[in-house]
């Protein structure tokens, strides 16, 4: 074709993008479409074809090109320019208006305006431009590292491929990728139709389209985002407030929340609060809150940030939500110490777009307490909005039918005349001074399920790949009886691959994350052994006294109440764990597959921290809770739980105790944030 003939269809495909690319605006960001969807898909097909037909024109933000590429193998890292940090949270008024008195403190200033935004129920994500186009769609992941999901972003169309030539020539746009409850209902009742699982909330099922490996299958999710910040911006002036910064971005084509307000005080926030708590169930997407940010960016850099959370914004949670339903029976599980655990039955209710289908009831003591029966008419409430539980009987209701609860009625056996484990049949007994019963049958096949959910999980060994069902596969095929077992699995591979859903590719992902885990410090074993009353914090105290599990293994009882923080039930647990036959045959497998870390004297005389003790809180964003332990203990220093008047340093991170806070000011014990600990390391 003559040049002349080329330069008219770069021209119309030209045209057909940017008609395209209007349209899309008007219809997923604006709510105000202008032309009927047989219009914009004739639009559609006429484009297709000519780039088809001509590929030397195809560019990267066609919007043709927001599906169309191939499955990816595994998610990229990409490292974030500026942290995308975690909101303080802010749970009555007092909450809110003691951070706004910070503020206003150290800024110096009497009032400052801020800006009100619904907190989205979605997926936190950055995305990149350059020189106008979309380049990288990131997670927030840990906030300094998240995973490359850009195919899978350029498949929402309320997201700009391209924006205006006067835009910066490099800027981030952060914004929160969430499923419309419509959106929600109708993708699971397509699941259920296909006899797939369903998704729990509008927020996993966003967050499991995004995650999708194939960007096919996002595209067919009725995903869609709000824009909520600028990240930052280089090579052009920005707005010097946030609520410009938005109608700015809004300008480029971003899709911002119509309902976000601009305020001039502390009470306004609260009104605009109070509002959206009275009208939260109108949105059509989940909120489980209110962020509050102070308008001048000035301001943001001024404010700072302490720990991982801004100073200069704050998540205003909205309250658990609650819900009434008929609690039907009271079932038991059967928990990896053996615990036997009664749950609630319920008739389903949907309580904040989840539905809920059982919930915790704790213990037997609870039960009663709270004179919760089977038959009544309950008040559920999702803890956190999150964990669904019993909050008490409704009373009025009763019929008079209802029963009260015994565990041990509900576990009686009439074949073996006896109360019996309701999944292998074993004895019941009850320790003195606790609240529990438990199945006294090491051998319970609940517990070994248990036990090796525990073992893999990401506070012990952290096995990635392994998971409750695969467990189950495991156990169900004969291929691990106890924790020990996963280390001979490499043996047999072969079965493995052969496994329901698994492959060549997943059986060795498995495999070397099975081998990889025998680098886990002393610490992570000692807890992934689930000993009874034995967490992390209590394995991390006694690797300051013992080098390894044969140095744990012989010690007494009258050793272990000599440490601090171990009392007598925890000291008889880990000697009654260490003289069961079975834990020490399931220890000497994992010593001859050389899962055996040993701890290194460190003898603190001469090293930097000698003489300092630590005491640490919240989350650290530098290192894990361990991590920074051992760095303690390498530069001669010593790490406890508890804040007493030998505490030399209290530090604080993301989500501290408050109690431990609390206990370091009547000490005048010394309270440091990160910063200032990492400087202490060196």
């Amino acid at each position: 074709m003559p040049v002349s003939g080329l330069s008219v269809i770069q021209k119309r495909i030209e045209e057909l993008r940017q008609k395209l690319d209007y349209h899309n605006y008007r219809y997923y960001v604006l709510d105000s479409p202008e032309i009927s969807d047989e219009e914009y898909d004739s639009l559609m097909r006429e484009l297709k074809q000519l780039e088809e037909q001509y590929p030397q024109f195809l560019t990267p933000d066609s919007p043709t090109q927001r599906v169309g590429a191939a499955p990816l193998e595994a998610f990229g890292v990409v490292k974030h320019p500026l942290p995308l940090l975690s909101l303080g949270n802010a749970f009555v008024t007092e909450d809110l208006f003691a951070w706004h008195a910070r503020a206003l403190k150290l800024l110096g200033v009497q009032q400052f305006d801020m800006v009100c935004e619904h907190k989205m129920d979605g997926l936190a994500v950055a995305l990149t431009y350059v020189n106008g186009h979309l380049t990288t769609g990131a997670t927030r992941g840990d906030g300094f590292h998240g995973e490359d999901i850009t195919q899978n972003l350029r498949t929402i169309r309320s997201i700009p491929l391209s924006v205006p030539k006067d835009a910066p020539p490099r800027f981030e746009v952060r914004g929160e990728v969430y499923l419309p409850k419509i959106g929600f209902h109708k993708l699971n009742k397509e699941r259920e139709s296909e006899g797939l699982p369903l998704f729990a909330n509008p927020r996993n099922a966003a967050a499991g389209s995004v995650r999708q490996l194939d960007p096919h299958i996002t595209a067919k999710r009725p995903l869609d985002i709000y824009i909520y910040m600028l990240g930052y911006a280089e090579g052009k002036p920005v707005p010097p407030a946030h609520w410009e910064t938005m109608e700015y971005l809004k300008s480029l084509g971003f899709k911002i929340n119509p309902n976000n307000k601009r305020v001039s005080c502390i009470e306004e926030a609260e009104e605009y609060y109070q509002k959206w708590t009275r009208q939260r169930e109108s949105l059509p997407y989940e909120a489980d809150g209110v962020v509050v940010k102070a308008d001048l960016l000035a301001y943001h850099n001024l404010l700072g940030d302490v720990g991982r959370e801004p100073r200069w914004a704050i998540a205003y949670k909205f309250p658990a939500i609650q819900g009434t339903t008929r609690l039907k029976e009271i079932g038991i599980s059967v928990g990896r110490t053996g615990t036997l655990n009664p749950y609630a039955i319920l008739e389903p209710v949907q309580i904040g777009g989840v539905t809920i289908k059982q919930a915790t009831l704790h213990n037997e003591d609870d039960i009663r307490r709270k004179d919760v029966r089977e038959g009544d008419w309950v008040y559920i409430q999702r803890a956190g909005d999150v964990i669904p539980e019993v909050v008490g009987p409704i009373v009025s209701r009763r019929a008079g039918n209802e029963k009260e609860f015994s565990l041990l009625e509900k576990i009686f056996d009439k074949e073996l005349g006896r109360p019996a484990c309701p999944e292998c049949k074993g004895e019941i007994v009850k320790p003195d001074g606790e609240v529990m019963y438990y199945c006294s049958n090491a051998a319970c096949p609940a517990q070994v399920q248990e036990r090796l959910e525990h073992f893999v999980s990401r506070g012990a060994m952290d096995i990635r790949g392994i998971g409750e069902r695969l467990i189950a596969l495991f156990l169900r095929e004969g291929l691990v009886k106890d924790a020990s077992d996963l280390y001979a699995l490499k043996d047999k591979r072969t079965q493995i691959v052969r496994l329901e859903k698994m492959g060549e590719k997943s059986a060795d992902n498995i495999l070397n994350a099975i081998e990889k885990s025998k680098q886990q410090s002393l610490a992570r074993l000692i807890n992934a052994l689930g000993i009874r009353h034995v967490g992390e914090e209590t394995a991390n105290l006694l690797v300051e006294h013992f080098r390894n599990l044969d140095d744990l293994g012989s010690t007494t009882k009258e050793k272990l109440m000599t440490m601090p923080g171990i009392g007598p039930k925890i000291a008889d647990s880990i000697v009654a764990f260490s003289h069961e036959e079975e834990n020490k045959k399931i220890i000497g497998k994992l010593k001859k597959a050389d899962v055996n870390p040993q701890m290194e004297e460190v003898k603190a005389e001469g090293l930097p921290l000698s003489g300092r003790e630590f005491v640490v809180t919240g989350t650290l964003k530098a290192f894990s809770r361990e991590e920074a332990h051992n760095r303690i203990k390498a530069l001669g220093g010593t790490v406890k739980d508890n804040v007493t008047h030998n505490t030399t340093y209290l530090v604080i991170g993301l989500d501290p105790g408050e109690n431990k806070i609390t206990r370091a000011r009547a000490l005048d014990t010394e309270q440091i944030d990160e910063e200032k600990f990492l400087a202490i390391l060196g």
